[in-house]
């Protein structure tokens, strides 16, 4: 793939990534799936082994990791403005879902339950399946890479706290470098992550906002407005492994002193669970319903801005030095066994929560294996099989 051929519309991401933020359940291992059956396989924007890379990246940074993706991939084709044309379609979807729950929406009781919401599940489970019946030929060829990933599901499957998918990756990182460091895997310069800017001003200015946000809201009143986004700031700075993760520090600093109760953290948790994109939208609604700060709709999308600004600034200050780490012989024998690692833990993933989770029944078993059927075999589009499966759910489930 040529430096040419990644060059692309702002528009063009924008849309992209629209359908897929109105279309992708199951959380942020299946949208991976889904990114990877868009940008690899349909569009070509980025081979599999480049893709790849930015997982095992995004693994490593603080954040949303499926989101860090997508904002890559937008950066990678359009620039910064495409990074954010990705990030905004893809995450717009459910922040106004959460929004206008905040306003309401609870009336509609509890959707977590509902069949509609079971077949988007199911769907889930057929995009990441064959997500890693695509991956796995290509990033472990070889019985040593085979046995990486086999080892990472493993380790993940027994230990699935956050922490553990960082020590698999390290795993893979470590055991590729021993393996590979002196065999010839040259890397094809033309597929490149990205060749742009200078990414040391984007790490500063996130390393000055973590230390001076908490002098700042110390200074004011604790409802302040600087205390919100010191609080969604920090949240979305010291959490590895996603939407999940961030429950626990969202909860301690918006419940525990009062700005919402825990019933409606939790109802809004419940919604979130109901709804396409990243779970990190759930700060859309906290910051629209907690009694402190803006509130409303500047509160939500304040809250929403402040919890993913952390990603943006560390995926921006470490994508400019990524090709020229991964071009190392070193670095791409990490590289190699890191890749496998992640098949491990697309596995790991699929197993629980995705699986464990979604097929409870010969039923949906069978739901579940039509749906990739449709998608392996009858060549269907994910948006056509998530459609479908949305609809089945409501009719069948």
């Amino acid at each position: 793939m040529s430096e040419e051929r990644q060059t692309g519309s702002v528009a063009e991401v924008f849309w992209a990534f629209l359908k897929l933020g109105c279309l992708s359940y199951g959380g942020p291992v299946a949208h991976l799936g889904f990114f990877r059956k868009e940008f690899v396989q349909k569009r070509e924007w980025i081979g599999d082994a480049a893709f790849a890379d930015l997982v095992a990246l995004c693994q490593f940074l603080p954040g949303p990791s499926s989101s860090q993706v997508g904002f890559a991939l937008g950066y990678r084709r359009a620039g910064l403005v495409g990074a954010f044309a990705a990030w905004v379609a893809f995450t717009m979807p459910s922040a106004v879902l959460m929004i206008a729950f905040a306003f309401g929406m609870a009336s509609l009781g509890d959707l977590t339950g509902a069949g509609w919401v079971a077949g988007l599940k199911l769907a889930a489970v057929a995009v990441v399946a064959d997500a890693i019946w695509n991956m796995a030929p290509r990033l472990c060829p070889d019985r040593p890479r085979a046995l990486i990933a086999l080892g990472s599901t493993a380790l993940l499957v027994v230990g699935d706290a956050v922490r553990w998918q960082l020590v698999a990756i390290a795993f893979g990182v470590c055991v590729g470098w021993l393996l590979y460091h002196r065999a010839d895997n040259h890397l094809d310069l033309q597929e490149r992550v990205v060749s742009r800017g200078r990414g040391w001003p984007w790490l500063a200015v996130f390393a000055a906002l973590l230390v001076t946000l908490p002098w700042l809201a110390n200074a004011l009143p604790p409802d302040s407005t600087v205390a919100v986004v010191n609080g969604f700031y920090r949240a979305g700075s010291l959490v590895f492994g996603g939407g999940h993760v961030v429950l626990p520090l969202l909860e301690a600093f918006t419940v525990d002193p009062g700005w919402i109760s825990g019933s409606e953290f939790l109802a809004g948790y419940g919604a979130a669970q109901a709804v396409p994109g990243p779970l990190f939208t759930f700060a859309a609604f906290l910051g629209t319903d907690i009694d402190a700060g803006p509130g409303g709709i500047p509160g939500g999308l304040l809250a929403l801005v402040a919890v993913y600004l952390p990603s943006w600034l560390l995926v921006l200050g470490v994508l400019p030095y990524w090709d020229k780490l991964r071009s190392l012989s070193a670095a791409r024998a990490a590289l190699m066994g890191a890749n496998a690692a992640v098949v491990g833990l697309l596995m790991a993933a699929f197993y629980n929560p995705i699986f464990f989770v979604a097929v409870t029944t010969p039923l949906r078993f069978a739901f579940a294996l039509t749906a990739f059927a449709l998608l392996r075999y009858g060549r269907a589009p994910a948006w056509v099989v998530v459609i479908l499966c949305g609809v089945g759910g409501q009719v069948l489930l």
